[in-house]
């Protein structure tokens, strides 16, 4: 790999539930003087947001969109936790010479025809954060104590019921050639490949990434809170290198 000789945009995209605030232990890590950074809230995720309900995938891709036209169009460095997969895939579907590198954080991309929860019961507009009892037992929570908890529940503003169910189409194959860093936190790298190699739904993407890189960072499902300094390492390393030359898992 080659190192750019210009600090790129790098957009913080947290998942579910979650907004820009989510990452500020790790913006605290990341060196800014060489690195514009921008953490993003993605649409309906506002609290404030009275038509927030009504937002799709479409609208959290449009939003991931426009902070890259508000930095030049200049290639930007994505970094999407969990379930900012999805807006995010379809970003590198649509525009991939917009992205010089993509960092899944404890996440990947989403392959063509699936959706979160495509049977959300109809009659509910919205996910609320799960209790901590059945947050655990759908995403492991090590490393995160009772004020990192208290946080999230504070501050955690729930799930539009229309991303949730929304199809994600994708059809470029560009998106394959993207430059990325997979940072698998509470699944190991290993287990990461041989579950792509198997077709696992869940990873079937992964193994037609042509450049990607794994990084294992072990905990739980939110690095950012956890282990916010090494995450930042990992994302401002990650930056550094956009090159299209780079190991593929096949």
């Amino acid at each position: 790999m080659t190192t750019t000789t210009s600090s790129p945009t790098i957009v913080l995209i947290a998942g579910h539930w979650l907004g820009a605030w989510a990452w500020d232990d790790v913006l605290d890590h990341l060196d800014t003087d060489r690195t514009h950074t921008v953490a993003m809230t993605l649409p309906g995720l506002d609290g404030d947001d009275t038509s927030r309900t009504a937002k799709t995938l479409d609208d959290q891709a449009a939003a991931v969109r426009d902070v890259i036209a508000q930095h030049g169009d200049q290639a930007a460095v994505l970094v999407a936790h969990s379930g900012a997969n999805a807006p995010v895939t379809l970003v590198l579907d649509r525009h991939p010479d917009l992205v010089s590198r993509v960092v899944w954080v404890d996440s990947g991309p989403v392959a063509d025809g699936s959706a979160f929860a495509p049977d959300f019961p109809v009659e509910l507009d919205e996910l609320p954060l799960p209790p901590c009892d059945a947050l655990g037992q759908q995403a492991s929570l090590e490393g995160l104590g009772a004020e990192a908890l208290a946080r999230f529940r504070d501050r955690a503003v729930p799930e539009p019921a229309a991303v949730l169910r929304q199809t994600v189409e994708v059809a470029n194959p560009a998106r394959h050639g993207v430059p990325t860093t997979l940072v698998c936190c509470s699944i190991s790298s290993a287990q990461v490949i041989e579950l792509a190699r198997a077709g696992h739904p869940m990873f079937a993407e992964v193994a037609h990434l042509e450049r990607v890189d794994f990084v294992d960072l072990p905990t739980g499902h939110w690095p950012m809170w956890s282990r916010p300094r090494d995450l930042a390492e990992v994302i401002r390393s990650a930056a550094a290198h956009t090159s299209r030359n780079g190991p593929s898992i096949s």
